[in-house]
């Protein structure tokens, strides 16, 4: 998958699924809707206050009269919106103009949430310029500093993901300072562990390199100059970042810095979660609404409504 072009074509030959948005009342959220829609990935059900989202309907000119459940109170909205997918009438759950505290608790609901046995984690997609392929990197927004266990969850979740996208052997580094172990770098020892764990075949198929530092997961010149032998450098698919501090500054670096475009999911629910920032393009909503009609497994004409059901052409 060398760019968002072609994960956009991975979703639509998935076939489409139904997008439960809270808090709906959010023009970019709504625009990376539309053009989701329109280019044949996604339906939609809009849950938020109805007097303001149908002036951004027309606004936009959004390509279908969706389904919207008038709900103005965005906590609220966030937990109907969670129903909504819980029962079955959409696939993946996107977080509109609510705050992120309350979007997670309807989320983590103990009877009426989405809750399954794998560990939350955050997962970001990322075209950077001059690239020929896309990279992924967890955990940049939920964990905080996770221990060994943490991070085998949060490496089975993203690989889970990937491969469900298409790529079925990815190359992961697992991410520290430098290559060698070290007592006093707690990073480097996790990194060897998980290394050994997936020798032993604890996590699906995947090449997994560690510890290794960033210049060598992206530079096989950098190796070389290092003397370092890798069979990933220069061709990472998944960096697992050691701590969330780690992971945010190098997200933002690539966004910011470095003009790469982004999308990002919660993993590790029932279902995919489009969790994106208030800050974060209409495009790179739109990237991460594909990414999660691409992640999602059980994507298939049988299964998934079409957006036909959720309303009419305009």
């Amino acid at each position: 998958m060398r760019n968002f072009g072609e994960m956009l074509y991975q979703a639509k030959k998935r076939g489409p699924v139904t997008v439960s948005v809270a808090a709906a009342e959010d023009d970019d959220v709504l625009i990376a809707v539309a053009h989701a829609i329109k280019s044949g990935i996604a339906g939609a059900i809009l849950v938020g206050d109805r007097d303001k989202i149908n002036p951004l309907l027309e606004q936009l000119k959004f390509p279908i009269t969706p389904e919207i459940m008038h709900e103005p109170d965005p906590v609220r909205a966030a937990q109907t919106a969670v129903d909504v997918v819980r029962a079955g009438d959409a696939q993946i759950l996107m977080k509109g103009l609510v705050n992120s505290g309350d979007f997670m608790r309807a989320v983590l609901h103990h009877s009426r949430g989405l809750r399954s046995e794998y560990r939350l984690s955050h997962l970001a997609a990322f075209e950077v310029p001059r690239e020929s392929r896309i990279a992924f990197m967890t955990d940049a927004g939920i964990n905080i500093a996770p221990d060994l266990q943490g991070k085998k969850e949060i490496l089975m979740n993203a690989i889970m993901a990937i491969r469900n996208m298409g790529f079925q052997v990815p190359n992961v580094a697992v991410i520290s300072a430098n290559e060698k172990v070290s007592d006093k770098m707690q990073s480097t020892v996790d990194a060897q562990n998980l290394v050994h764990m997936n020798r032993n075949g604890a996590f699906p198929p995947a090449i997994v390199e560690g510890p290794i530092a960033f210049d060598v997961a992206v530079s096989q010149e950098a190796a070389h100059h290092k003397g370092i032998e890798s069979s990933i450098s220069g061709k990472t698919d998944l960096f697992l970042m050691p701590n969330i501090e780690t992971a945010n500054v190098a997200y933002k670096m690539l966004t910011y810095w470095a003009r790469a475009k982004t999308a990002c999911l919660v993993l590790g629910a029932t279902h995919p979660i489009v969790m994106t920032s208030r800050s974060d393009s209409a495009e790179a909503k739109l990237y991460s609404i594909a990414m999660a009609a691409a992640t999602f497994a059980g994507a298939d004409s049988a299964s998934i409504k079409e957006p036909a059901r959720i309303g009419k052409a305009v």
